[in-house]
């Protein structure tokens, strides 16, 4: 991925930084100095670590050097102390207001006992969970009413995750054992196109893009988006490459799974019905039903053939659930505001571009 533009002087400074050597000089170490003084000094003075764009684009490119890395940048920075230091120093207040999120999220929800319940009463609680709508219709707008322009930036906002779908939560196999991780195993397999590049769900979804007009390299949108896009994927990448959130990762799944296939039949809908065809469409309709098989796999085996095996970890399955709604619902807010007033859901000098 490109090196997105900065935001302010936290994402502005670890781009310098990236661009200097591998972080062994004293220079570059008097810069991740500076940098972690910065990072603390905007920590007290934010009120929202979720909605901060300087926050959440250094924590984006961080995580980023553990996936396909960033152009120009050399590789050993991915383990380089310092910038792991700067992860942590991130990560730890956006868990802390994820948290918080997903407790009002869950606050309708019956607490269920701590220990004792099987899988199929695990998939009960996150299918109870899925059936909630608290939030704007999107997918219902995008069916009937979204303009071509606003099916873009949909899009626009989706190819920050989709077009690295899958990705986040691959971390967690080698974090389960068992009956999750077979189960996990089995979904990934059909994200990744069953061993057939061209049938990978990101690879659909970059045909999608191209079919509307749009550019399909993965990360060319980054500077579109807001910061509630960034952190949607953030919480994924957060989940996935922490062990100890390997409930998380699993409770985000599965209501990922669950809450995927009507509002994809919707989407398809929308993209039909302004007369685009089955290349367009396909990356929503393969959803359509193969989320109608995820969904039972991924709340019963995974998540509730996790917490079987670990009855501590369900608090966590249930945070990783109510925290993905949270963000999602979020995001859901500020894109049909922006929509219902008339304006671009996409940061203002990007929008011309899509």
């Amino acid at each position: 991925m490109k090196i997105p533009d900065a935001r302010g002087p936290i994402s502005g400074g670890l781009f310098r930084l990236l661009a200097d050597g591998t972080g062994d000089d004293s220079a570059a170490q008097g810069m991740l100095h500076d940098l972690t003084g910065l990072i603390n000094g905007q920590l007290a003075l934010t009120e929202d670590i979720v909605d901060d764009g300087d926050l959440q684009l250094t924590l984006f490119c961080l995580y980023e050097l553990h996936y396909g890395g960033l152009d120009g940048v050399d590789d050993r920075w991915e383990w380089n102390p310092g910038l792991i230091t700067l992860r942590h120093l991130l990560a730890e207040p956006f868990e802390l207001a994820l948290r918080a999120a997903a407790r009002v999220s869950a606050e309708s929800v019956q607490p269920a006992p701590a220990a004792g319940l099987d899988s199929d009463a695990v998939a009960d609680i996150l299918f109870g969970l899925a059936g909630q709508d608290g939030g704007p219709g999107m997918s219902r707008h995008v069916a009937k009413k979204a303009t071509l322009g606003q099916l873009r930036e949909f899009l626009v906002h989706k190819s920050i995750y989709q077009l690295k779908e899958a990705d986040p939560h691959t971390w967690a196999i080698p974090r389960l054992a068992g009956r999750a991780k077979a189960a996990l195993v089995e979904i990934q397999a059909d994200e990744y196109g069953g061993g057939r590049p061209d049938r990978m769900h990101s690879a659909l979804f970059a045909r999608t893009m191209r079919g509307v007009g749009l550019d399909d390299v993965y990360g060319g949108y980054v500077d579109a988006v807001p910061a509630i896009s960034l952190a949607a994927v953030n919480m994924m990448s957060l989940f996935g490459l922490n062990r100890r959130l390997r409930g998380a990762i699993a409770g985000h799944l599965a209501i990922y799974e669950m809450t995927s296939s009507r509002p994809n039949q919707l989407y398809g809908n929308g993209f039909r019905r302004l007369g685009f065809g089955a290349e367009v469409t396909a990356y929503f309709d393969e959803h359509v039903e193969a989320d109608a098989v995820h969904e039972q796999i991924a709340g019963r085996d995974l998540a509730g053939g996790l917490v079987e095996a670990e009855p501590d970890l369900l608090p966590d399955v249930l945070f990783g659930a109510t925290a993905a709604i949270a963000i999602d619902a979020r995001l859901t807010a500020h894109i049909m505001g922006a929509w219902e007033n008339g304006m671009s859901s996409l940061n203002p000098p990007a929008t011309a571009g899509v």
